[in-house]
């Protein structure tokens, strides 16, 4: 059974504020557990259903931290997923350190991206294509959002995040004076699907998703790019427009095979 500190402790790990003041978070559900005891992140405990525990014994028991047989109706109650008949763990956040796009290497950036759902499935999508870290605007929903974790569906493990004003950052690489590709998403811009993107690396900026980039941080793109629009939608979602991005990305500049 599930104690009521522990139960305390997990529901308040469902808000921001308690998940920044004890420096942890929740990770829900079967494949996403997985991956993270494949992972390098620091586990406090695990609860998990018995066949859970069965079924990944030898992964388990080898494990330093805490680990507790719950029902699945304990774990539906003490996370927030409806349902949950695996496991739920609670894991350190790591420490917001500074990322930059190396030489040939494309780093993503957020602009006020506020929908967890978009963040963990963006987080997904760079996984995917290869993309291992993005750059957040402080505005930027937290990363260790239950539903951004959960929506991640594990790649969370691999991407990783820095929270940072964006202009100040931008502002401090362009300072150094060395040739920066800064592609952002407009409504107007290049047609991503006419244009070879850099082989030389950068910053793909994509922006909130109803009001787009902001003009601040719009003022820094030296490479607007557009998805061309065939028929009468107002706008793409900012998961699914960022996945058309990186697929042009991986298609014309690094010509990777699969």
């Amino acid at each position: 059974m599930v104690s009521k500190n522990l139960q305390k402790y997990l529901h308040a790990l469902q808000t921001k504020k308690y998940r920044q003041e004890y420096g942890a978070f929740l990770v829900e559900g079967a494949k996403s557990v997985l991956e993270l005891l494949a992972s390098d992140y620091q586990v406090e405990c695990l609860l998990m259903s018995e066949t859970f525990y069965k079924e990944n014994r030898q992964k388990i028991d080898k494990q330093p931290f805490r680990a507790e047989i719950a029902t699945p109706e304990e774990l539906a109650r003490v996370g927030t997923l409806q349902t949950n008949d695996a496991a739920l763990a609670v894991v350190k956040t790591k420490s917001n350190d500074f990322l930059y796009a190396h030489p040939r290497e494309y780093a993503l950036v957020l602009d006020d991206i506020r929908d967890p759902g978009n963040l963990g499935t963006i987080i997904r999508i760079a996984d995917w294509y290869g993309i291992s870290k993005i750059i957040c605007s402080l505005t930027t929903t937290d990363w260790y959002n239950p539903k951004v974790i959960a929506a991640s569906k594990g790649s969370f493990v691999r991407v990783r995040g820095f929270y940072v004003d964006l202009e100040a950052y931008f502002g401090e690489i362009l300072s150094k004076n060395m040739p920066t590709n800064i592609y952002g998403a407009f409504l107007e811009g290049q047609n991503i699907h006419k244009m070879q993107l850099a082989n030389t690396g950068g910053y793909i900026v994509m922006g909130n998703e109803s009001n787009g980039i902001s003009t601040a941080v719009g003022a820094l793109v030296n490479q607007p790019v557009t998805i061309p629009r065939f028929g009468q939608a107002e706008s793409l979602n900012v998961g699914i427009a960022t996945a058309i991005v990186l697929d042009n990305l991986r298609r014309t500049s690094l010509n990777e095979s699969p």
